[in-house]
C-alpha cells in the first residue's frame, strides 16, 4: 500500500484528500465501503480507481485516526 497515491491540494475539492490525480476523495471511498459497495463495485463505477489506490485511501484514513493512549483517560 503506498500513501503517495494520496494527495491533498487547497484547489482540489477544498483541500481533502483525494487520490492522486483525480478528484476521488478518501472520504468517497470510506463512505462507499461502509455502506457495504464492494470493492468490485468501487472499481466499476470508478474506472480511474486501482484496488492499490483504494488501500492506500484506507490505509490513508488508519494513519489518520488520532492515537489512544490509556494513560490520557
Amino acid at each position: 500500500m503506498d500513501v503517495s497515491l494520496i494527495e491533498t491540494n487547497p484547489a482540489v475539492m477544498m483541500g481533502k484528500p483525494v487520490i492522486a490525480g483525480t478528484r476521488i476523495t478518501v472520504e468517497l471511498i470510506l463512505e462507499k465501503l461502509a455502506a457495504g459497495e464492494t470493492v468490485e463495485q468501487i472499481l466499476d463505477a470508478h474506472p480511474r480507481l486501482t484496488r492499490q489506490a483504494i488501500s492506500a485511501a484506507l490505509l490513508y484514513a488508519v494513519q489518520s485516526l488520532p492515537t489512544f493512549s490509556p494513560a490520557a483517560v
